[in-house]
């Protein structure tokens, strides 16, 4: 049985509609909004590092090594 993280990675990966800039936009929106929640010494919620992995990972997927740099 697939993770559902493993499952949503292959969705994303797989959809044609998301481009890579999405990725790498939204990999960089979740990336901003948990540095100013770290800052601000508040709890980061789990629901932000799960979808900032599933976007690192469908990015990779689709071939791109480094997940923080514009394609």
């Amino acid at each position: 049985m697939k993770s559902d993280i493993k499952v949503e990675v292959e969705r994303l990966a797989a959809d044609p509609r998301i481009t890579d800039y999405d990725f790498w936009r939204s990999l960089k929106n979740v990336n901003n909004e948990i540095f100013h929640i770290a800052n601000n010494n508040e709890p980061i919620p789990f629901d932000m590092i799960r979808w900032r992995a599933i976007l690192k990972q469908a990015r990779m997927r689709r071939g791109h090594t480094e997940p923080s740099a514009l394609p």
